[in-house]
């Protein structure tokens, strides 16, 4: 069973509460795909200078954001973790050269729950995390999920979970307004959906010279990164799924990808 890897919004915390047309996305792209054995996430909301792995057997739900409505706090996804799943994960990212760290005790972040919620709401598949490399840049991203491509063939599903625009600057002004229309929001999507479906890997490695407006949609990348994880490991000419767009709390484009390696 190969399964695709995926690229999946996150959103705001608040998009556990209301999770709309982006949330409904989400739990069809779940009920699409064949089960999987196990599932290897990255967020940018766990960021380490090594790639490091959760390897416990229950992951702690947190709420690792502040000010926001107090029912959000009061939801737990109850994931069960998996040593066994997570060894594997070790030895792909050894296999491959990289250096790896192990974290028995890390939990899920809000970019790992939020969007596994909607697509497993009964926490019913094993979840391993792991951890980004922001510093890295979207170069080390792509090869952290070079380093996973071999475990999609072994029935792991391995999601990137960021959002393809993310400005919180740009949200304060437009939450203050009521309001957003800035230009990127829908020039920059639009750019990354044409290069991923051209396969122009140098022009998307190259996307802060390259893209319309890059460093307005991130001035820092961190979100964007699980894109690449998600690209590296079906490789550079894998077939790309357009499964979502939309735009979320005035900035936030939920705009979701599936990619399968071509034969």
């Amino acid at each position: 069973m190969n399964l695709p890897s995926l690229f999946l919004p996150h959103g705001a915390p608040t998009f556990a509460l209301r999770p709309g047309v982006a949330g409904l996305a989400m739990t069809r792209i779940a009920a699409e795909l064949p089960r999987p054995r196990a599932i290897v996430i990255v967020s940018p909301h766990w960021d380490t200078a090594t790639p490091t792995v959760g390897t416990g057997e229950r992951l702690e739900t947190i709420h690792d954001f502040f000010g926001f409505p107090s029912e959000l706090y009061e939801i737990h996804y109850p994931a069960t973790g998996c040593p066994e799943a997570a060894r594997e994960v070790i030895q792909a990212l050894d296999s491959a050269g990289l250096a790896v760290d192990e974290a028995p005790a890390q939990g899920l972040d809000h970019g790992a729950w939020v969007p596994l919620r909607q697509m497993y709401p009964d926490a019913d598949v094993p979840v391993v995390p792991l951890s980004l490399q922001s510093r890295l840049g979207v170069q080390g991203a792509y090869q952290l999920g070079q380093a996973l491509a071999p475990l999609r063939a072994q029935g792991f599903l391995v999601i990137g979970s960021g959002n393809i625009t993310h400005n919180l600057a740009d949200y304060r002004i437009a939450s203050a307004q009521g309001t957003a229309s800035f230009d990127y929001l829908r020039a920059f999507p639009n750019w990354m959906t044409e290069h991923l479906q051209q396969h122009d890997l140098a022009a998307l490695l190259d996307y802060r010279r390259r893209a319309p407006e890059a460093a307005r949609a991130h001035p820092t990348d961190e979100h964007l990164q699980p894109l690449y994880v998600a690209l590296g490991a079906a490789g550079p000419q894998a077939t790309v799924e357009h499964l979502h767009t939309g735009i979320s709390d005035y900035v936030l484009a939920m705009d979701a990808y599936s990619f399968t390696t071509r034969h």
